[in-house]
């Protein structure tokens, strides 16, 4: 305390001494009749501190005439200044001595001055910082002011609410700036304009309330000053986790709800349009922390993917070089669309990213609240033009918008700012203001007329919190007093002390603000209780930039969220305006999307956004963009060229109509013509020592057995039905057992007659009793036994074949059971493995006219066709697998014709001099000499 009075005693005794020589020279020169006759000189005395901060305030106090500090305006009308006597320091006269130049105001020093090119330097920078400074002004946040001052008005006008009673209210100016946060605490609390801790100056009007707190930081500083009071705070600026701490701020509220349900929204937003490659700037502290993580939750649920995220510094000191090392990504990132979450001090470094998105266009979905982002980033607003803003939904305040139009000087003329608003932006003042360099607006100004990016018609989500936050006050303060009415309180009923820090119930405050619950002239529903954060209602909005610095938020949808499982988005696209970049509607990708026809496919070590696009496979499909897998057709359809549709399958078979079935069907007749031919001339020449010699009965057999052989194969051949299934293997399987046991039992008739030439052999006996013949019928019967079984147990059916051919279902007939298939088919080559034994065995038999060789050779044509047969049956389908079949069946039929009866034909035919009993006599006459 002590040093404190020193301080003031010699601060007195400067300011003393330099008055009394200031008018000792003006008695002076006043009382000389020499020196300026009929003249007497006037003087102002401004005291010049000495610190960079207050440098130039007394000599815009000057140059003004006022006590408001208005730039590049005087407001003197009399009492003209004509000269400057000032400069304890060269460096104090040398930065007023800037400003006094504009006005040609002579500056006399009393010390001998050098300025230097660094003293020059030093001016140009205070000037620039000094212009800078004025055009930083927020002066959208007056519309704060403005929603208070209204809801004061409306409450005080109210019968209903606080009757008898009138509500004041003090204003501060909150300065974002670390040096002057607690400045106006201060002043509130000492209820002074001298600043002095834990002492309260205020005799009467005690505060119940401040509402505060466009930052959650600004909110934070204060609150813990407040605390020790008990005096409830009001914030209306964005929701923060951190204030909601009750044990450390207990009498802290917030006016908004939280952001639980932003991420769900803009997720919501981005898949609308598609954009699954997306960058996050938030604000480096815990609120950008957890809406980082929960928005990066939300994104691993629905597809979407990271492309890089930059935590913002949410502090910037005086000539900090701030880290822009992140832009440089921003230019080659295929991200197109950028989120931003933060508060106002992390969006001063946006202010570096001006420059870049002059050329790049990326569209930007905020939830920083729009006033502040449109007036900190003013100069950068072509940035933001085209993006989206998430706000909490809001009704409109009846009167709200009238009362704003119908604001101006006159009718607060106490009103500093307000002035000065009006001057910064329509360059005049009202009639009255006693400003004679200033121009006189015209009667019917108002904020309709204000510049675009002075929007104080559109009413921002602070203004409709602080409007709410009033009437919950009011209505915490009527309860109150209704309690204490009604319990008959002591002292004057009518106007009962309001203390907010009285402990003792029910004149608590902060219960009655906690359960406050009430509805506001929108229609909504206000109150501090949990349950509110529930709500999850949002506005979006679409940031328009036009001309000459208009700039506007268009409502173009809603976002809703009841519950996890009820979630809609409402959009009108026709109002949405893009980034200049962009003439459609702008994509957000790490690759170029799969269209119809591919599938996507995950590249190593890359994001889930980042794939490959490849063909579906032969017989699946994709129909719609960007699908993860291809679906199959369904086995009555096949894919397109395309692969995205599925077409239904024609049914065919193998036809007669077709090439390859009428080659069969020509081959197999043609064959069938021939056989009946050779039977002819079989029949024909019977007693010819050739025909008889081979057994002609078995011949005729044989060659009746073939040409049911060649004519089963048209069985195969045209629209399979029940009957053609039936007859098809069954019949193949008979006619060929047939023909192959009639081969065994010519075989076995050349051996019999050759072993019979010697009496009394067994053999003879057998020859004579023709037990050759019995090998037919048996070798049949057991055939056919097995070709009832196989129609007992699993007998052939029609069956269609959809995968052989792509675009046709084939009509097929299906064996039933392969295993009795494979049954039959081997049995049929068991019987031909011993005919060729047989016959091979028999080959060098003596005789004229001995077929074992022509049996041997028809056998191994036989077997040779149906061993090649097995593997080009099993490795080919469809339509081919039928032909194949035939084909076999042709090829082994033709082998057995032409092996066996071609020799013989040729002799009779061509040569009739050896087929003769003359003929036949002279061959084993030679033979026996």
């Amino acid at each position: 305390m002590a040093l404190v009075n020193s301080l003031e005693m010699v601060l007195n005794a400067w300011i003393t001494d330099k008055l009394d020589v200031a008018q000792l020279f003006q008695k002076e020169i006043n009382k000389d009749p020499q020196l300026l006759p009929n003249l007497t000189l006037g003087f102002q005395l401004y005291n010049s501190v000495t610190s960079g901060q207050f440098t130039l305030r007394s000599t815009l106090h000057w140059l003004t005439g006022k006590h408001h500090l208005i730039p590049n305006y005087t407001c003197q009308t009399q009492g003209k200044t004509v000269a400057i006597i000032a400069g304890t320091t060269s460096a104090f006269s040398a930065e007023i001595g800037t400003m006094l130049e504009l006005y040609k105001t002579p500056q006399s020093i009393d010390k001998y001055v050098f300025l230097d090119i660094q003293i020059m330097d030093e001016l140009k920078n205070k000037e620039k910082n000094f212009q800078e400074e004025e055009q930083r002004w927020l002066w959208k946040n007056y519309q704060y002011v403005l929603a208070f001052c209204f809801a004061i008005q409306e409450i005080n006008k109210d019968p209903q609410l606080l009757p008898n009673l009138t509500l004041g209210f003090q204003l501060y100016n909150s300065v974002t700036s670390g040096q002057f946060t607690l400045r106006g605490t201060l002043h509130w609390l000492t209820g002074k304009h001298h600043l002095i801790p834990n002492y309260s100056c205020q005799t009467q009007g005690k505060t119940v309330a401040i509402i505060a707190g466009t930052t959650s930081a600004f909110s934070a500083e204060i609150g813990t000053m407040l605390e020790l009071y008990k005096t409830p705070q009001i914030t209306y600026g964005p929701f923060d986790p951190m204030l909601s701490e009750r044990a450390k701020f207990p009498s802290l509220y917030q006016m908004a709800t939280s952001d639980s349900s932003l991420a769900c929204g803009m997720l919501s937003l981005l898949l609308h349009f598609g954009w699954i490659w997306v960058a996050i700037f938030v604000s480096n502290d815990l609120k950008g922390e957890q809406f980082l993580q929960n928005i990066l939750a939300e994104m691993v649920k629905k597809g979407v993917c990271l492309a890089y995220s930059v935590r913002l510094q949410d502090t910037k000191k005086m000539y900090e070089r701030t880290d822009t090392s992140f832009l440089a990504q921003i230019q080659i990132s295929s991200a197109n669309v950028h989120i931003l979450y933060g508060d106002v001090t992390s969006l001063y470094t946006m202010e570096f990213l001006s420059k870049y998105y002059l050329t790049l266009g990326k569209v930007w979905i905020m939830a920083a609240k729009w006033e502040i982002v449109q007036l900190e980033t003013e100069h950068m607003l072509h940035s933001f033009h085209g993006g989206f803003s998430f706000s909490h939904h809001k009704g409109e305040i009846p009167g709200l918008k009238h009362f704003v139009k119908t604001v101006d000087p006159s009718h607060y003329p106490e009103d500093f700012f307000l002035s000065q608003l009006w001057l910064h932006a329509l360059h005049c003042l009202p009639p009255g203001s006693h400003c004679g360099t200033v121009g006189v607006c015209p009667p019917n100004a108002s904020f309709e007329f204000f510049p675009g990016h002075i929007d104080m018609l559109t009413i921002s989500d602070s203004s409709y919190f602080i409007y709410n936050a009033v009437y919950a006050v009011a209505h915490a303060l009527h309860k109150m007093l209704s309690e204490q009415i009604e319990k008959g309180s002591p002292g004057d009923a009518a106007q009962p002390r309001i203390l907010p820090w009285q402990i003792v119930p029910p004149l608590q405050l902060h219960p009655l603000l906690r359960n406050i619950q009430f509805t506001n002239s929108a229609g909504e529903d206000v109150s501090f209780h949990e349950t509110r954060h529930r709500m999850k209602h949002y506005d979006i909005h679409n940031i328009v930039n036009f001309p000459a610095g208009f700039r506007l938020l268009i409502k173009i949808g809603e976002f809703s969220s009841e519950n996890a499982h009820d979630q809609g988005l409402v959009l009108n696209e026709e109002m949405i305006e893009w980034p200049v970049a962009f003439k459609e509607t702008p994509q957000s990708l790490c690759s170029q999307r799969c269209g119809p026809g591919f599938r996507k496919m995950t590249q190593e070590g890359k994001s889930l956004c980042c794939y490959t696009c490849v063909v579906c496979p032969e017989r699946d499909i994709s129909n719609h963009t960007d699908s993860e897998q291809c679906t199959p057709c369904a086995d009555h359809e096949y894919p397109n060229l395309e692969r995205n549709h599925c077409l239904p399958k024609l049914v065919t078979f193998l036809g007669f109509e077709e090439f390859l079935g009428m080659a069969l069907a020509c081959m197999a007749l043609c064959f069938s013509v021939l056989t009946a031919v050779v039977l002819w001339v079989f029949v024909k020449h019977r007693d010819t020592p050739i025909v008889k010699a081979n057994n002609r009965t078995l011949s005729y057999i044989l060659l009746i057995t073939l040409l049911l052989c060649f004519l089963c194969s048209l069985l195969f051949i045209g629209r399979p039905n029940t009957a053609t299934c039936l007859l098809r293997q069954i019949t193949f399987g008979l006619v060929f057992t047939v023909a192959v046991s009639t081969v065994l039992a010519k075989t076995i008739t050349v051996i019999l007659a050759f072993k019979a030439l010697k009496p009394g052999r067994t053999m003879r006996r057998l020859l004579v009793i023709g037990a050759s013949n019995f090998i037919i019928p048996i070798c049949s019967l057991i055939q056919l036994a097995l070709c009832g079984i196989w129609l007992g147990s699993s007998p052939p059916f029609i069956d269609t074949d959809v995968h052989s051919e792509p675009g046709h279902i084939i009509l097929v007939c299906n064996k039933g059971s392969v295993t009795a298939f494979y049954c039959v088919l081997g049995y049929l080559g068991s019987l031909a493995l011993a005919s060729f034994t047989v016959a091979f065995l028999a080959r060098n038999l003596p005789d004229t006219f001995n077929e074992a060789k022509f049996l041997t050779f028809s056998m191994l044509v036989f077997c040779s066709v149906w061993v090649t047969f097995l593997p080009v049956y099993h490795s080919t389908k469809g339509k081919v697998m039928v032909a194949v079949e035939i084909f076999s069946i042709l090829a082994s039929s033709a082998g057995l014709l032409g092996c066996i009866f071609f020799p013989k034909c040729y002799i009779i035919l061509l040569k009739p001099d050896i087929n003769s009993l003359k003929a036949f006599k002279n061959q084993s006459s030679s033979r026996r000499s």
